[in-house]
């Protein structure tokens, strides 16, 4: 019984992504430097204590959990897809000399705002 050298092979998948093809290890390591960063940067921020407000006010604290999720979520999402845009483009030393620059003119706004009041 041969087989035709032109009949597709049942055994072999189709070649994964290499986004796809993540580790666990890495994956676990990429996720949790993330959530990290995420969570220490939102906490105490205007987010945070406008929610709280809200929660107060409204009375419908799982309500305002919800809104306010989906609202991180998203707003998350539409940074994660344009991330991924940007490194299409634009290459990592770039992103990050601009990443560099973005923060360092804010800083130097915020500073300017003290020295000023």
């Amino acid at each position: 019984m041969s087989i035709s050298s032109s009949a597709p092979e049942s055994s072999t998948s189709p070649p994964v992504p290499a986004a796809q093809s993540i580790s666990r290890a890495a994956f676990w390591r990429v996720f949790g430097s993330t959530f990290i960063t995420i969570f220490l940067a939102e906490l105490g921020d205007k987010t945070q204590v406008t929610t709280l407000l809200m929660s107060a006010q409204s009375q419908a604290p799982w309500i305002v959990f919800l809104g306010a999720g989906s609202a991180l979520i998203t707003t998350s999402l539409i940074g994660v897809l344009l991330g991924q845009w940007l490194a299409r483009r634009v290459s990592p030393a770039t992103l990050d000399t601009a990443a560099g620059a973005m923060l360092l003119g804010i800083t130097v706004c915020l500073l300017w705002d003290i020295v000023h009041l």
